[in-house]
């Protein structure tokens, strides 16, 4: 794995630029023309491949960009991340089935909302450190479930059925033929890339880096750790309401049940299956973990114990994940020399 990205590396650091060009593109043509490998060995023995693509393989994705933000680059372990995923739906819900709204216009919306709910949550609680931010973000996500449980104007335990599709530009969107929402999805995740990429080489970028790495020598350098910190809550709010929104939109039909722990704990999973810190190790890792359980849903109940497994065996012949960021690699490879000298 080390060498493969190595070699890659190496090819993109020696390319001139056309060449780069085109292997992006070359690249982006493979993964647009995935929905079209559902006959192949990648199809998926119950759902439709095309449909396992947007959810939960390019949500996940989405969400665990995310979480990326708050735990692999600002060291912020945030459990109740799904509480932004749930007021990004919810908002898509409402809107969309009492307004004339459709779902490129409620999107800013979704996203304001969820802003506002990573503010609200930031404000009182990043003074907090480690597993006290852990507990409450954890009951924040469940104080979110639990409303929309308990609250019959937003549809309680039922939820909200009947919610829109996205608009089409010169196509339909479909239930039964989900490339163009792969395709939506698709879109999202580079606009999301760029943007993270943007910030992560500016002063943002640098702030998340220095309160990760030790965040009291962050303050005494000047960083404004609590000013950064909530910056990184609110943007990682931002893109899993974003996610919320075109997840209501593409499956009409939501309900609590779809925002529990277990998906924080999922998205969590992704992030440090694929390497804290390192967004391409995040979006291979959330692929992954979105794609095994809808391949080995045939075993039914006994797939959960074998993804579990799957993780606790990888996890431990790679605890910094599939493709870490190359300091949080020597890290752990000085650590191993260090133990294999005593």
């Amino acid at each position: 794995m080390i060498n493969l990205r190595d070699k890659g590396a190496e090819f993109w650091d020696r390319s001139n630029r056309p060449v780069r060009v085109l292997t992006v593109f070359v690249m982006l043509a493979a993964i647009a023309a995935l929905p079209y490998a559902s006959n192949s060995f990648l199809q998926t023995p119950i759902a439709a491949f095309d449909a396992v693509l947007v959810y939960p393989m390019g949500i996940f994705i989405l969400m665990a960009m995310g979480l990326n933000v708050v735990v692999g680059k600002s060291g912020l372990l945030d459990l109740g991340y799904v509480a932004f995923f749930a007021v990004g739906a919810y908002t898509m819900a409402l809107l969309g089935t009492h307004t004339g709204l459709n779902t490129w216009e409620i999107m800013p919306f979704g996203i304001g909302f969820a802003m506002l709910a990573g503010l609200i949550l930031a404000i009182p609680t990043l003074r907090l450190r480690g597993d006290y931010l852990a507990i409450v973000t954890l009951g924040f996500g469940e104080i979110v479930r639990i409303i929309a449980v308990n609250t019959e104007k937003i549809g309680g335990a039922l939820g909200i059925a009947g919610i829109p599709f996205p608009p089409g530009l010169g196509f339909e969107y479909q239930l039964l033929d989900q490339k163009y929402f792969y395709w939506t999805v698709l879109v999202l995740i580079l606009i999301v890339i760029w943007i993270v990429r943007r910030l992560s080489a500016r002063r943002p970028g640098r702030a998340w880096e220095a309160i990760r790495q030790d965040e009291d020598a962050a303050e005494l350098m000047g960083v404004s750790t609590y000013k950064y910190k909530i910056w990184a809550f609110v943007f990682g709010a931002a893109i899993g309401g974003g996610a919320g929104v075109f997840y209501a939109s593409r499956s009409m039909v939501i309900a609590p049940d779809n925002f529990t722990l277990n998906t924080s704990i999922l998205i969590l999973a992704c992030v440090v299956f694929g390497g804290m810190g390192n967004i391409w190790g995040v979006i291979v890792g959330a692929a992954i973990l979105g794609y095994l359980p809808d391949r080995f849903r045939f075993l039914s109940d006994a797939r959960l114990l074998l993804f579990g497994v799957v993780l606790v065996v990888f996890m431990n012949l790679r605890p910094e994940g599939i493709l870490p960021r190359k300091k949080r690699e020597k890290k752990f490879t000085s650590l191993q020399t260090e133990e294999g000298a005593k």
